[in-house]
């Protein structure tokens, strides 16, 4: 399966047009460079516990940009969980979502922190049919 790596700057920006105690909502934007050249938008939503350390968010985004010379767009979808302390992050190319030279495209992407900054590693297949 190819892989492909980079780095990313993210901008979340709470959205309060409607506030509920214990859920947010946001707006992401973000700028990736490495093996996939290109930007996403998309929108998060979390909640926190009563226990700290315990919470959770999903997030949609569509990924737009060159990804190692084919272009075109994806969807990632995430799921995290911060069970007190201990986090578990799972984010996955949406089957079927590949537009233009990225259709067909499937596999999942990890996120690495290290000194402060974003680090993405991406598993991903394009298939013919």
């Amino acid at each position: 399966m190819p892989q492909t790596t980079g780095e990313f700057t993210v901008n979340l920006v709470p959205q309060t047009d409607r506030e509920i105690p214990g859920l947010g909502r946001m707006t992401i934007d973000k700028q990736f460079t490495g093996g996939l050249e290109g930007s996403s938008q998309g929108q998060m939503i979390s909640a926190t516990t009563d226990v700290k350390g315990s919470a959770v968010y999903s997030a949609i985004e569509r990924v737009t940009g060159t990804l190692e010379g084919k272009k075109g767009s994806f969807i990632l979808q995430h799921t995290g969980i911060m069970d007190r302390g201990n986090p578990s992050l799972t984010v996955n190319i949406v089957r079927d979502s590949g537009t233009d030279e990225l259709k067909g495209i499937s596999g999942s992407l990890v996120i690495r922190m290290e000194d402060g900054k974003h680090y993405y590693d991406m598993d991903y297949t394009i298939s013919e049919d």
